[in-house]
Protein backbone atom coordinates (compact mmCIF):
# COMPACT_ATOMS: atom_id res chain seq x y z
CA UNK A 1 0.00 0.00 0.00
CA UNK A 2 1.70 3.55 -1.02
CA UNK A 3 0.76 6.28 1.14
CA UNK A 4 0.19 9.84 -0.68
CA UNK A 5 1.95 12.41 0.78
CA UNK A 6 -0.81 15.72 1.74
CA UNK A 7 0.46 18.92 -0.15
CA UNK A 8 1.21 21.79 1.73
CA UNK A 9 -0.77 24.51 1.33
CA UNK A 10 2.09 26.99 -0.36
CA UNK A 11 2.22 24.39 -3.03
CA UNK A 12 -1.09 24.22 -3.75
CA UNK A 13 -0.79 28.05 -4.13
CA UNK A 14 2.09 27.71 -6.49
CA UNK A 15 0.46 24.90 -8.32
CA UNK A 16 -2.22 27.09 -9.02
CA UNK A 17 -0.54 30.77 -9.86
CA UNK A 18 1.60 28.28 -12.25
CA UNK A 19 -1.73 27.17 -14.22
CA UNK A 20 -3.18 30.41 -14.07
CA UNK A 21 0.30 31.73 -15.68
CA UNK A 22 -0.30 28.60 -18.47
CA UNK A 23 -4.14 29.94 -19.15
CA UNK A 24 -3.08 33.74 -19.52
CA UNK A 25 0.11 33.57 -21.47
CA UNK A 26 2.79 35.54 -21.07
CA UNK A 27 2.11 38.52 -23.85
CA UNK A 28 2.50 41.50 -22.75
CA UNK A 29 1.40 44.64 -24.79
CA UNK A 30 4.59 46.39 -25.86
CA UNK A 31 4.66 50.16 -24.59
CA UNK A 32 7.25 52.71 -24.89
CA UNK A 33 7.30 55.22 -22.15
CA UNK A 34 3.47 54.78 -22.04
CA UNK A 35 2.78 54.59 -25.10
CA UNK A 36 1.70 51.57 -27.42
CA UNK A 37 2.89 50.84 -31.03
CA UNK A 38 -0.24 51.41 -32.40
CA UNK A 39 -0.31 55.08 -30.61
CA UNK A 40 3.38 55.82 -32.02
CA UNK A 41 2.83 55.04 -34.95
CA UNK A 42 -0.61 57.06 -35.06
CA UNK A 43 1.85 60.02 -34.17
CA UNK A 44 3.77 62.52 -35.87
CA UNK A 45 7.31 62.82 -36.54
CA UNK A 46 7.79 65.83 -34.14
CA UNK A 47 5.82 64.05 -31.30
CA UNK A 48 7.88 61.05 -31.67
CA UNK A 49 11.07 62.93 -31.47
CA UNK A 50 9.85 64.63 -28.11
CA UNK A 51 9.55 61.42 -26.44
CA UNK A 52 12.71 59.92 -27.39
CA UNK A 53 15.79 59.86 -25.43
CA UNK A 54 18.21 63.35 -25.75
CA UNK A 55 21.07 62.04 -28.17
CA UNK A 56 18.18 60.23 -30.24
CA UNK A 57 16.21 64.27 -30.36
CA UNK A 58 19.07 65.76 -30.54
CA UNK A 59 20.42 63.57 -33.78
CA UNK A 60 17.04 64.45 -35.45
CA UNK A 61 16.40 67.85 -34.59
CA UNK A 62 19.04 68.56 -36.97
CA UNK A 63 18.33 67.89 -40.37
CA UNK A 64 19.41 64.66 -42.06
CA UNK A 65 22.35 64.31 -44.47
CA UNK A 66 21.34 62.64 -48.37
CA UNK A 67 22.21 59.53 -47.76
CA UNK A 68 19.84 59.53 -44.10
CA UNK A 69 17.22 60.65 -46.22
CA UNK A 70 17.09 58.05 -48.52
CA UNK A 71 16.86 55.40 -46.78
CA UNK A 72 14.13 57.23 -44.06
CA UNK A 73 11.76 57.00 -47.62
CA UNK A 74 12.84 53.67 -48.00
CA UNK A 75 12.04 52.51 -44.48
CA UNK A 76 9.07 54.87 -43.89
CA UNK A 77 7.40 54.15 -47.33
CA UNK A 78 5.69 50.66 -48.95
CA UNK A 79 9.13 48.66 -49.72
CA UNK A 80 9.38 45.53 -48.27
CA UNK A 81 12.68 44.44 -47.51
CA UNK A 82 15.50 47.60 -47.81
CA UNK A 83 19.64 47.46 -48.67
CA UNK A 84 21.07 50.19 -47.47
CA UNK A 85 24.98 51.31 -45.70
CA UNK A 86 23.35 53.73 -43.54
CA UNK A 87 24.40 53.05 -40.06
CA UNK A 88 23.48 56.50 -37.94
CA UNK A 89 19.47 56.20 -38.98
CA UNK A 90 17.58 56.26 -35.92
CA UNK A 91 14.71 53.99 -35.24
CA UNK A 92 11.34 55.32 -35.18
CA UNK A 93 7.76 53.81 -35.28
CA UNK A 94 7.01 54.09 -38.66
CA UNK A 95 10.11 51.37 -39.39
CA UNK A 96 8.48 48.30 -37.22
CA UNK A 97 8.14 45.16 -39.72
CA UNK A 98 10.18 46.08 -42.07
CA UNK A 99 13.16 44.20 -42.86
CA UNK A 100 16.60 45.86 -43.55
CA UNK A 101 19.85 44.41 -44.97
CA UNK A 102 22.22 46.21 -43.12
CA UNK A 103 25.85 46.19 -44.34
CA UNK A 104 28.43 45.58 -41.61
CA UNK A 105 31.44 46.37 -44.05
CA UNK A 106 31.90 43.09 -45.09
CA UNK A 107 28.63 41.92 -45.75
CA UNK A 108 24.83 42.38 -45.46
CA UNK A 109 23.14 41.52 -42.42
CA UNK A 110 19.85 41.23 -42.56
CA UNK A 111 17.20 41.75 -39.59
CA UNK A 112 14.00 42.85 -38.69
CA UNK A 113 13.09 46.44 -37.24
CA UNK A 114 10.84 45.43 -33.75
CA UNK A 115 8.88 47.63 -31.48
CA UNK A 116 11.99 47.25 -28.82
CA UNK A 117 14.69 48.74 -31.07
CA UNK A 118 12.72 52.70 -30.87
CA UNK A 119 15.21 55.06 -30.24
CA UNK A 120 18.50 53.13 -31.45
CA UNK A 121 20.76 53.30 -34.44
CA UNK A 122 20.52 50.67 -37.12
CA UNK A 123 24.41 50.16 -36.58
CA UNK A 124 23.62 48.17 -33.13
CA UNK A 125 21.82 45.44 -34.72
CA UNK A 126 24.62 44.70 -37.37
CA UNK A 127 27.47 43.98 -35.48
CA UNK A 128 31.26 44.63 -36.87
CA UNK A 129 33.76 42.20 -35.67
CA UNK A 130 33.45 38.65 -35.10
CA UNK A 131 34.28 36.76 -31.73
CA UNK A 132 37.09 36.06 -31.05
CA UNK A 133 38.37 32.18 -31.68
CA UNK A 134 41.17 31.20 -29.68
CA UNK A 135 43.18 28.50 -30.80
CA UNK A 136 44.49 25.74 -27.95
CA UNK A 137 45.16 26.73 -24.44
CA UNK A 138 48.76 28.15 -23.80
CA UNK A 139 49.61 27.77 -28.02
CA UNK A 140 52.95 30.01 -28.14
CA UNK A 141 51.78 31.65 -25.12
CA UNK A 142 54.78 31.65 -23.26
CA UNK A 143 58.58 29.66 -23.15
CA UNK A 144 57.51 26.50 -20.88
CA UNK A 145 54.22 26.19 -23.26
CA UNK A 146 56.72 25.64 -26.14
CA UNK A 147 56.96 21.53 -25.44
CA UNK A 148 53.01 21.20 -24.72
CA UNK A 149 51.70 18.45 -26.76
CA UNK A 150 49.62 19.29 -29.35
CA UNK A 151 45.88 18.15 -30.04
Amino acid sequence: MVVKKQASVKSIKRKARKSQKVAMGRAREFTYRGYTLEQLQAMSIEDVIRILPSRARRSLSREMNHEQKAAHEKLAGEYGEVKTHVRDLIIIPAYVGKVVELYNGHVYVKFEVKPEMIGHYLGEFSLTRKDVKHSGPGVGATRSSKFMPLK
